[in-house]
């Protein structure tokens, strides 16, 4: 006599597809939520203490003063007239390396307003100018 327990078979493979779902449900919720969580924090910056690289001879510089006006090397000019000045200054080459100097007082917005206006006139080679870092500060 046959039991019927005899010809069943047991089944010992681990049903893991419940777990991948959890995980990938975690992994959505985390990916969800993580941006949600960051803080702003109001920063001052510190100036850069590596090397400046070595700067061509033919260089368009790009001044931000403090009173926010902008400097083109010694000439002073608006930001409406921006792009057909350094159109001018350029020779009309948008691969042309800008750099700029910007005073530590500017303020945040104003900077990004002129990197727009530069981005925007199809300039996209700009470089940050700061001060090297002396050993004793």
């Amino acid at each position: 006599m046959h039991h019927a327990d005899e010809n069943q078979k047991e089944i010992s493979d681990i049903n893991i597809i419940p777990f991948i779902d959890v995980v990938l449900i975690l992994l959505i919720i985390f990916m969800i939520i993580a941006p949600l969580t960051t803080v702003k924090i109001s920063v001052n910056l510190p100036s850069s203490s590596s090397k400046n690289s070595e700067q061509p001879n033919h260089s368009v510089y790009l001044t931000l003063k403090t009173n926010h006006t902008i400097m083109l090397g010694n000439q002073t000019i608006s930001l409406k007239n921006l792009q057909s000045i350094l159109d001018n200054a350029t020779n009309n080459n948008k691969n042309e390396k800008i750099y700029l100097y910007a005073d530590t007082k500017i303020d945040y917005g104003s900077f990004i307003g002129v990197m727009d206006k530069l981005r925007a006139a199809g300039y996209s080679k700009i470089s940050l100018v700061n001060l090297e870092k002396s050993n004793n500060e």
